[in-house]
């Protein structure tokens, strides 16, 4: 995955839900799969994602209140409710839950990709680390206003490190994104982001990695 845009999607169709899963995979978004509200505020609260796909009509805790629970909570997440309900007073009480844009069912997938994007970049997920500058929607590593050439396995390698700041990071997740994960392979990429970027990366033995805070 070469962007690591996160996507939590909320949606108990197995099918569609298994179709959407799909074709964002493929544009290279990494996808979490729920299927009631309970579970997005689970995942939530213990991930952060870029983009939350919301259906309305799920069991336990419907779309529009896991919302509204979330921006309560302060989440200010980009939301879209995927719904067949798209009449003037559900669309008004979704948009007063929070949320930024419908897709209405059944969708045209294009249309559902093109929005993602247009919101994403309105969003402009740029992570900026002293002299780096990180565009995680273009996928480009700048530093001192100069692009940094970084094969797609160290982009990962290297968001997956600035995205968690001062967070160590479990070996077993840089593993998900090598192609032959190996400890040895992981500390070969390492040591390469830390001289290529000059980078301040501690290793607590035996767990993982941490990007220091500056």
């Amino acid at each position: 995955m070469n962007n690591i845009i996160k996507i939590l999607l909320l949606e108990d169709d197995t099918i569609l839900a298994q179709t959407m899963v799909q074709i964002l995979e493929q544009e290279n978004y990494a996808v979490t799969l729920v299927n009631d509200g309970e579970e997005v505020l689970e995942a939530t609260y213990e991930n952060k994602y870029d983009l939350y796909l919301f259906d309305v009509n799920v069991p336990l805790l419907n779309g529009m209140d896991t919302l509204k629970l979330l921006r309560d909570a302060e989440d200010t997440t980009p939301t879209f409710f995927i719904t067949a309900r798209i009449d003037i007073e559900s669309t008004l009480k979704g948009f007063n839950c929070g949320c930024d844009d419908y897709i209405k069912k059944p969708f045209d997938i294009d249309e559902l990709l093109a929005r993602i994007q247009a919101t994403l970049k309105r969003k402009n997920p740029v992570i900026k680390y002293g002299d780096i500058t990180f565009d995680l929607l273009e996928n480009r590593v700048f530093k001192e206003d100069k692009e940094i050439a970084l094969g797609n396995v160290e982009k990962d390698i290297f968001s997956l490190l600035i995205r968690n700041i001062d967070m160590t990071v479990n070996k077993s997740t840089f593993f998900d994104y090598m192609n032959k994960p190996s400890e040895s392979g992981l500390r070969v990429l390492i040591s390469k982001l830390k001289k290529l970027l000059d980078l301040n990366i501690t290793n607590t033995k035996g767990i993982g990695y941490k990007l220091e805070e500056l």
